[in-house]
C-alpha cells in the first residue's frame, strides 16, 4: 500500500499530519505537485513533480495508483477514478469516498459546475479549519488501522 497526495491545494496542516504517518508507519507516501514542495527528509516521503496545466497532476496519480493503495485529494472526479482501480480515496476534509457514495458526491459536483458555468454563484467551500484536520486525521486513522 502506498498513498498519494494530490499536493497542489492539499493544505498544510493535512500534509503534516500525512508526514508524521508516513514516518511512523513506514508506508511510501508521495505527493504530486506542479510545484516544488518541502518536504522532510525521510525515506518514506518523496515528491514527484509534474509540469503545469490542467489535470496533470491528477493524470498522474491515476496512472501510479494501484489496488489498495490511499489517495488523498479534494478532487471528485479523481477520487472516482482511483476508486474504480479498487483503490481508496480521502478528502482532505476527512471524508472517505467510497463505491457507495462516489457517485452522489460526482452528482453534486457536476450540478453546482452547471449552476456556476449559468452564471448562478454557488459559493466556494468554507476554510479550512481545526475541525477539518481533525475530521482528516481521525479519518486516515481509522482507515490505516483497517488494514
Amino acid at each position: 500500500m502506498q498513498i498519494w497526495v494530490d499536493a497542489d491545494a492539499c493544505p498544510r496542516p493535512v500534509k503534516e499530519i500525512i508526514f508524521r504517518i508516513a514516518q511512523r508507519r513506514q508506508i511510501l507516501t508521495t505527493l504530486v505537485a506542479n510545484l516544488p514542495l518541502r518536504v522532510p527528509k525521510s525515506s518514506f516521503i518523496k515528491t514527484i513533480l509534474v509540469p503545469g496545466g490542467f489535470d496533470i497532476a491528477d493524470e498522474k496519480i491515476e496512472a501510479l495508483t494501484t489496488s489498495g493503495d490511499l489517495v488523498i485529494t479534494a478532487d471528485i472526479p479523481l477520487a472516482a477514478k482511483i476508486i474504480a482501480k479498487d483503490a481508496a480515496a480521502l478528502n482532505p476534509r476527512g471524508k472517505l469516498y467510497t463505491k457507495d457514495n462516489i457517485n452522489e458526491a460526482l452528482t453534486m459536483r457536476n450540478l453546482k459546475d452547471e449552476l456556476r458555468g449559468s452564471g448562478i454563484e454557488t459559493g466556494g467551500p468554507p476554510a479550512f479549519n481545526k475541525k477539518d484536520r481533525e475530521n482528516f486525521a481521525n479519518q486516515i486513522d481509522r482507515f490505516l488501522s483497517k488494514i
